[in-house]
């Protein structure tokens, strides 16, 4: 991982872990239980996934050394959820196509900023139905929509956050968006 700003190694190095904890995790912990709450559909599981969450980065700071926080943490945070909903919830079963056709298919690469029709249409979509399309997606795509879309994370961030390829992540992506396009339109 290369360093968000070159100072960035230099200022942590000297800190105890208290400082470093508020100095790399505690400016993104709004967009931890954004996620968290995303990830578990609803607010009291969110504030127990950010809470164990915070507990294994403070136990870990030490080992970030360089990158960037943001996605050092969402990966925490993530990974944490995941953990406490198999602990929490029964596992669901749900069939996708074939990951690796779509990705080919779908892997091309385009301007984050660019507004698509896709875009605008959620962006046109009532609040709460666009709530409850997005809640209603397979995980995996879930996460990479709220990283992307709502987050702005780009497409490194969520593969690092996400640990899968980036290609993974734009097929999820796109994948992620016609579902809620498809949903929307079926609702109106």
């Amino acid at each position: 991982m290369k360093l968000v700003a070159s100072g960035v190694q230099e200022s942590l190095s000297g800190l105890d872990d208290n400082a470093r904890f508020r100095t790399v995790v505690m400016p993104h912990i709004d967009e931890a239980y954004r996620l968290a709450r995303w990830l578990t559909g609803n607010r009291t599981d969110a504030e127990d996934v950010v809470q164990d969450a915070s507990l294994r980065a403070f136990r870990a700071i030490r080992e970030f050394a360089s990158g960037s926080p943001r996605s050092w943490l969402l990966s925490i945070v993530r990974n944490t959820a995941y953990s406490w909903l198999r602990k929490n919830r029964p596992a669901t079963i749900f069939t996708v196509e074939d990951l690796e056709a779509v990705e080919l298919e779908n892997a091309k690469p385009g301007e984050p900023n660019d507004e698509t029709p896709e875009a605008a249409l959620i962006a046109k979509a009532d609040a709460e139905q666009l709530r409850a399309a997005i809640a209603a997606l397979p995980a995996p795509f879930r996460e990479t929509l709220v990283l992307r879309d709502i987050e702005g994370l780009d497409y490194r961030e969520i593969a690092e956050a996400t640990e899968v390829p980036i290609g993974t992540v734009m097929s999820r992506l796109a994948r992620a968006r016609r579902r809620l396009i498809a949903t929307i339109q079926k609702d109106r």
